[in-house]
Order: structure tokens, then sequence, then C-alpha cells
């Protein structure tokens, strides 16, 4: 076992990317990173479909490319669109990956950071379900620190100052994860554990 596999056993990510513990819902909407890419950002998102419902499937439906448009009147603006993103964490705690790391899921948009634009293109994306002014669950954020362990373990050019808020990378276009994500919550649960550390809890 080489240097990379020890990694990839530690973090719980395999060579491809994809999270143990997670349930796998690959999407259509993703595509090779460019080559020679560093994965060097994380990004924080919040979605509902529809706005302010958690009671359904549709943001599976939307990431799978199949939404149905005649379901709510929302879903005729958005079900053509081609979104993804890695992960998913529910209100409930419950993880689902619809895109593996190694792979450019389609979350940012038009983005910037640190002078970078295609912030996709070396970016990883969470959404959790949710809204910029509803609080987040506490299940969901012993999720989102335990999936941002492993992640920063396997690929450590993703420091705690390139974790960013989808506001962030395309101010004036996104607003989320929005005032009701706890910032100083999430960084805590990340920053007393160091890069190094596991997840206290399974992710299954």
């Amino acid at each position: 076992m080489n240097l990379d596999d020890e990694t990839y056993v530690d973090a719980g990510i395999d060579s491809q990317g994809w999270l143990a513990g997670a349930e796998r819902r690959p999407s259509p909407s993703q595509d090779d990173r460019p080559p020679g890419t560093d994965i060097d950002l994380l990004v924080i998102h919040n979605i509902s479909l529809p706005p302010g419902d958690f009671s359904g499937d549709w943001i599976d439906d939307l990431f799978l490319d199949c939404l149905d448009p005649a379901a709510h009147p929302y879903f005729r603006a958005i079900a053509g669109l081609r979104v993804s993103a890695h992960l998913l964490i529910r209100r409930s705690g419950r993880l689902l990956q619809y895109v593996a790391f190694e792979q450019r899921a389609w979350h940012a948009g038009v983005s910037r950071f640190a002078g970078r634009e295609r912030c996709n293109d070396f970016s990883i994306g969470i959404e959790l379900e949710g809204t910029d002014d509803i609080p987040f669950t506490d299940a969901q954020y012993v999720r989102l620190a335990e999936c941002t362990r492993r992640i920063l373990r396997r690929y450590p050019a993703i420091t705690e100052d390139r974790i960013a808020g989808h506001a962030e990378i395309a101010p004036g276009r996104k607003t989320d994860p929005g005032p009701a994500f706890d910032w100083n919550r999430y960084r805590s649960s990340i920053r007393g554990e160091g890069r190094a550390v596991a997840p206290d809890l399974p992710l299954g």
C-alpha cells in the first residue's frame, strides 16, 4: 500500500472520489475536470425544492435530470437546468453523493475565487437542504463537519481559507448558504479537530 492508498483509507474516500457511507446517486450532469487540476476549494450551498419545502425528493430529481415540470409551478422554470453537486446533506443528516470528487460537478455556475474563474473546475460543492433564512439542523452541522474533515484529509490543498459560500464566489448572483448558516459553528467544528483527524461518527 503506497501513501496515496493510505490517504484514501484514512479519509474514507476512494481513488475515484466516492465517500464511504454516502448514498450514491450518479448524476448525468458532470464531466471530467481539466487535466492536471488541483482540487483546492470547497463551496457550501443551500437548496430546497420548491423553495422552503423539505418534504419531497425533488432535489434528487433535479440533480438526476428527471425533475417533472408539471409537479409544481416553480419547476417549470428550472426543469431543463443541468446542475449537480458532489454532496447533498438533507435536514435529517442523510448524505447523498451525486458526483465523485475527482469529477467536475456543475454547482457553481459563473464564479470566481481568489481571481480565478470557473470554480467548478477546481472545487467540491456541498449542498445543504435549507434556505437562506431558516436555521440548519444539528444533524446537518454534524454531518457537514464529518464530510469536511474527510475532504480536507484527502485534498490537503483545501485549507480553511479555501472554504467559501456560494455567495462569496458568485456575489450579486447568489446568496447561499445565507445568514442562517452559522459559519463560526462550522469552522470551529473543523478547526479544533485539525485536518488530519478522522470524523468522530460514522457516515453510514
